[in-house]
């Protein structure tokens, strides 16, 4: 099959229709980067079935829809077509006759993806089968996308092998071994559970016949319950019944009380409201007494209170003169104060004023001294700083040259002692051999042989255990065959058994005591007959007593029955005249049969000496019970031979089953064993890979030393006529020393004239300071005078106002001394009033009081017989309640019977005496007993009622189960002999094609470098399903070496001599290249194209070319260029330079 055109639409940056012809040769993809040259790989990679969305770039496989740009909105769905030539019919059925085929893949945002072959709708895995077949596929190695080659350059061993997996096949069985490992480990699994779950249903099974036994003894408990329940209702209502009436005569007493009672209470009554009435009149009295000493005592109490009020008044008004005395004395004091104050402070402003006039204005003269001062100070400071600048400039050249030459010193010792320390680190790596790696090499060999050893014996176990799983198979077989032959046996013996199981007789009949051989049962019942059934015993009505004869003379053909049966002696005469013939002679034969005899065949046919004939066919039950006894035996012998064949097949399956586990832990410590050993290999290379590159670091460390001390030599020199040089200049210290020292004594004058400034500022603050404060003084004396003028005007005012309030207070205090006198009139005219009602209100009290008792007695009288018409009462109702409550008691139990027993108490009564169940004397004892077979029950526990049915059902649970585990221990054998079986082929299949790719790689190795050698190796493992994949390259003029030490152009090409290697082990319809060539220069991209030009001869393949290389450009024999003429939208434009040479040679 050829791919002839890819067509997208739609697909990620290709808004609109783009196709491009694949055409037989180079064809190459150009452009700026970003534009969407990449998405043509993509889709061929999508249409040809990828299904990870990250393989395409996105989070998602809609990411594959154009998604919109400035100029057009996103698509709803996006599709790609793939034209094949199937002229050489290699397409598989249904397709294989059809010339081309258009294979087409539509995603539709939310509804997935749809493929399609010729129009017609397939599944994903045919398409992804069509491309399998014809060696290519979504994930081919001659499809490298960009970035592959530094993936494969950075990939570790392990993941470079599955370039090989890939290229032999080697991926499907692996996913084939995978599933067989899953279905295994589920096998397993169920296995384990299958052998959990029949020790459960086992210890179910027990368990379920012990509650058989349990529910059994609560069924018996329950039925005495019930009984002794019954039994217990009946007592129950004979007591309710019997208290109902004693209840009922007890009423009918009380309501008589009731009734006497409730007349005596009615007169006492009466009594009690007569006397009642006769005390209102005394109360009435006693009320308006009250009244009159009431008012009386509150007059009392109000001049009490009104004369108390006139004394705290008076006193009152003599506290307010004493205190305004007080006051005025206070005002007068404060009025001699303020004169006193304000005498002072006069003479002090006057003093102050004086002050003031004699201070002389010293300001003007103070300040020009002041600024002679500071002009001293500016000149001495200029001075200074002029001495200052010169001796900093010599300073600077001295220290120049004094740090030239400390630094030609520092540069001189430090490169001599870098010298010195390069010769010692050179002297410290000789010699530059490792002794080491020779060790590790060993130790790397000794490593490898154990984990070859270990695997051998890994291989070793797993072949002994698989033929003991066979013989286990083989034994488990015959167990089960064994037992199954003996099931069958012990169940038709069992069923022979109930058949001839007869009822039971008081004299057994003679054919329990006779037996026929084999062949024979049919001749024994048609010459006995019903005969059989007579009893051998002589006490029963029909029996055999046994008689003495002779036996007749029988005719040539014909033998006595008797020969052939096993009989008591009674039967001896009978059979004695009983003969057997062939059928085909019986005929002739009982024509000369003697008196008395009979003949017959082994089929079951009577011919009697008297002319009597019985065929076969006719119904004769001796004749089945015969038979039947006859099996019995043959099956009993069986059986007997059976049950030691079943224990030995039994132990031999045991003995087997004991074997396999024993051969499943040897494997289990053997697979153990490699696990070790590898991780030591892994060790041991790690060990010698690392030793190797010590010894790369110290070579190329060594080679450095000799450049470093080489140019060490150098520097010295340089820096011994640095330092020279540096020497030989003066130095300027006489005229430093000069000049410090006039700075100092110029210093010192700036000193001192700042420090006559200083006193001259002093002088001049002093003196403003001490005229500022004679002027705050002035100010603060001024206003205090003021202060004490304004309280001096106050403090007379206020005298004025004391004095009115004095006159005022006098006269009040007059007129309250005076108002006492008038009280002691109105006290004794009301201390009679208040005698007179005394005595009236005790009249009347004492009247009360003598009315109240009467009225008391006839109260009480009334009381207590309404108490004992109560009493009555309460008695009656309590006495009714009861009665009550014993009528429903009884109906309680009655309808409790009903309900419970389904029938009235009095049939309830005539049943227990019909079924004899013993009446309890008392409730209490039934409860009693009741109780203790109710606890006896609960005691029990919980019972499964169902248990007997349950016993059953998991007895065949058990049973189907142990089929199922013999099912699953033949399928587990099964899977791991196709696991092992994978794995021979896949070693196979990897070993074949590491051979070819290695062949194919040193080939393009030494054509891409122009010589040189390379190799590919398995390791980090014996196992090639394991192992990991290195690459040893050797360019012309290096030492062959791992390709991580290579240059990154050396690696790169290394890289695309593997992937052509690989991809001329299985050629593939079409190649794609996704900028391979980038990291190579233009002399190794020339290389690459004469390696494109040889793969284009030797196959029918099909390239195509992503690329930015011009060189790459111009070999190409056509080329596509990808624009993006508007941001997130590709086009493609096509080129062919063949036919462009042709147009611009003509």
């Amino acid at each position: 099959m050829q791919f002839q055109r890819l067509r997208l639409v739609g697909f990620k940056s290709f808004v609109d229709p783009a196709e491009v012809q694949i055409e037989a040769g180079l064809t190459g993809i150009v452009g700026p980067n970003g534009c969407g040259k990449s998405n043509v790989l993509e889709s061929l990679r999508w249409v040809m079935g990828a299904n990870s969305a990250k393989a395409m770039r996105g989070q998602g496989m809609e990411d594959v829809i154009f998604a919109g740009a400035a100029g057009r909105p996103p698509r709803n769905h996006a599709e790609v077509q793939l034209t094949i030539d199937n002229a050489q019919k290699r397409a598989p059925q249904p397709f294989t006759d059809s010339p081309m085929l258009e294979v087409s893949r539509r995603i539709e945002r939310g509804r997935g993806s749809t493929y399609r072959i010729n129009g017609k709708e397939v599944r994903a895995r045919d398409v992804q089968l069509l491309f399998a077949d014809a060696s290519t596929g979504a994930n081919s190695p001659a499809l490298v996308r960009q970035g592959q080659i530094s993936e494969l350059i950075a990939a570790k061993p392990q993941n470079r092998r599955r370039i090989l997996e890939e290229a032999g096949g080697v991926a499907g069985l692996h996913t084939r071994r995978h599933e067989a490992e899953l279905r295994l480990r589920a096998a397993e699994t169920n296995l384990d559970r299958l052998d959990d779950i029949g020790k459960e249903l086992e210890s179910t099974l027990n368990r379920l016949k012990r509650e058989a036994r349990q529910a059994e003894k609560y069924k018996k408990i329950s039925a005495e319950i019930r009984a002794l329940q019954a039994a217990l209702l009946y007592v129950r209502w004979t007591d309710a019944k019997t208290a109902a009436e004693t209840a009922a005569a007890d009423l009918r007493e009380a309501d008589r009380l009731v009734a006497e009672t409730t007349t005596a209470a009615a007169a006492a009554q009466t009594a009690a409201l007569n006397a009642q009435e006769g005390l209102k009149p005394a109360r009435e009295e006693d009320a308006v007494a009250t009244a009159l000493l009431n008012r009386a005592i509150i007059e009392r109490d109000r001049l009490d209170m009104a004369e108390q009020a006139a004394r705290a008044e008076v006193d009152r008004l003599k506290a307010e003169v004493a205190r305004i005395e007080a006051d005025r004395a206070r005002e007068d004091g404060m009025a001699a104060d303020a004169g006193r104050e304000l005498e002072r402070l006069d003479r002090e402003l006057g003093k102050l004023k004086v002050e003031i006039a004699a201070a002389p204005e010293r300001g003007p003269e103070l300040e020009r001294a002041l600024l002679e001062a500071e002009d001293a100070r500016k000149a001495a400071d200029a001075e200074v700083e002029r001495l200052a600048g010169t001796l900093a400039a010599v300073e600077a050249r001295a220290n120049a040259e004094s740090a030239r030459k400390r630094d030609a010193e520092a540069r001189l010792a430090r490169v001599k002692g870098q010298h010195e320390q390069a010769k010692r680190e050179r002297e410290a790596l000789s010699p530059l051999e490792t002794p080491e790696i020779e060790t590790a090499k060993a130790a790397l060999e000794t490593a490898q042989a154990d984990l070859a050893a270990a695997r051998e014996a890994v291989e070793a176990a797993e072949a002994k255990r698989s033929d003991i799983a066979r013989a286990e198979q083989e034994a488990r077989t015959a167990a089960r065959a064994a037992e199954d032959r003996l099931g069958r046996l012990q169940t038709e013996a069992r069923g022979l058994a109930q058949l001839l199981v007869t009822g039971k007789r008081e004299h057994p009949p003679a054919l329990d005591r006779v037996s026929a051989a084999k062949g024979y049962e049919a001749a024994l019942a048609a010459a006995l007959g019903d005969d059989l059934d007579a009893a051998l015993d002589a006490r029963a009505p029909a029996h055999w007593a046994g008689a003495d004869s002779a036996p007749p003379d029988w005719p040539q053909g014909i033998e006595a029955l008797s020969a052939h049966v096993m009989a008591p002696e009674q039967l001896a005469a009978r059979l004695a005249f009983c003969g057997v013939a062939p059928r085909e002679r019986i005929v002739e034969l009982a024509r000369a049969l003697p008196r008395g005899a009979r003949l017959t065949t082994v089929e079951g046919d009577l011919y009697r000496w008297d002319g009597f004939v019985s065929r076969a066919e006719a119904p004769r039950p001796a004749a089945v019970r015969l038979a039947q006894r006859t099996r019995l035996s043959e099956l009993e012998a069986d059986i007997d031979l059976g049950k030691p064949a079943l224990e030995t097949a039994q132990g031999a399956l045991k003995a087997a089953g004991e074997a396999f586990r024993v051969a499943e832990e040897e494997v289990k410590a053997a697979r153990l064993r490699p696990f070790t050993l590898d991780k030591q290999v892994v060790s041991a290379r790690d060990r010698l890979e690392s030793l190797m590159r010590d010894q790369a670091r110290k070579e190329a460390r060594a080679q450095s030393l000799d450049e470093t001390v080489a140019r060490l030599d150098g520097e010295v020199q340089e820096a011994e006529a640095a330092f020279a040089e540096a020497s030989s200049v003066e130095s300027s210290s006489d005229v430093v020393v000069g000049l410090r020292q006039e700075l100092t004594e110029a210093r010192g004058g700036a000193e001192r004239a700042r420090l006559a400034a200083q006193a001259a500022r002093s002088t001049r603050d002093e003196e403003a300071r001490d005229r500022a404060m004679r002027e705050q003084r002035l100010g603060s004396l001024t206003r205090a005078r003021e202060g004490w003028v304004t309280r001096s005007g106050d403090s007379a005012a206020r005298l004025k106002t004391l004095e009115r309030d004095a006159e005022k207070a006098q006269t009040a205090l007059t007129k309250a001394e005076a108002a006492p006198a008038g009280f002691a009139e109105q006290r004794n005219a009301l201390m009679d009033s208040l005698t007179e009602a005394e005595k009236r209100k005790q009249a009347a009290t004492d009247a009360v009081a003598v009315a109240e008792a009467d009225a008391q007695e006839a109260d009480r009288a009334a009381r207590a017989s309404e108490t004992a018409a109560s009493q009555a009462r309460e008695n009656r109702a309590g006495l009714s309640a009861r009665a009550e409550a014993a009528a429903e008691k009884l109906a309680e139990s009655a309808a409790n019977i009903r309900e419970t027993a389904q029938m009235s108490p009095e049939e309830l009564g005539r049943k227990l005496t019909d079924d004899a169940i013993a009446r309890p004397p008392d409730a209490a004892g039934a409860e009693s007993l009741l109780y203790g077979l109710e606890r006896e029950r609960e005691a029990l526990g919980a019972v499964n009622l169902r248990a007997e049915e349950e016993a059953a059902e998991y007895g065949d649970r058990l049973s189907a189960m142990k089929t199922e585990r013999i099912d699953l221990t033949q399928a587990i054998a099964k899977l791991r002999d196709g696991i092992d079986e994978l794995n021979a082929e896949g070693r196979e299949r990897l070993i074949a094609a590491f051979d070819v790719i290695n062949t194919n790689f040193k080939t393009l190795f030494e054509a891409l470098f122009g010589g040189g050698q390379a190799e590919l190796k398995l390791v980090e493992s014996d196992d090639p399903l394991e192992a990991g994949l290195e690459i040893y390259a050797c360019p012309p003029g290096k030492r062959l070496s791992v390709m991580s030490l290579m240059s990154g152009g050396e690696q790169a090409l290394t890289a695309a001599a593997l992937i052509f290697g690989v991809f001329l082990a299985n050629p593939a319809p079409v190649c794609v290249l996704d900028e391979v060539d980038a990291p190579l220069d233009d002399a190794n991209v020339d290389r690459f194209c004469r390696m494109l030009h040889e793969m284009r001869s030797r196959t029918d393949t099909r390239f195509i070319v992503i690329t930015h290389n011009p060189v790459t450009m111009s070999r190409m024999d056509r080329l596509y260029g990808v624009t993006m003429p508007e941001r997130g939208m590709s086009q493609l434009v096509s080129v062919d330079l063949q036919q462009a040479e042709e147009i611009v040679t003509a």
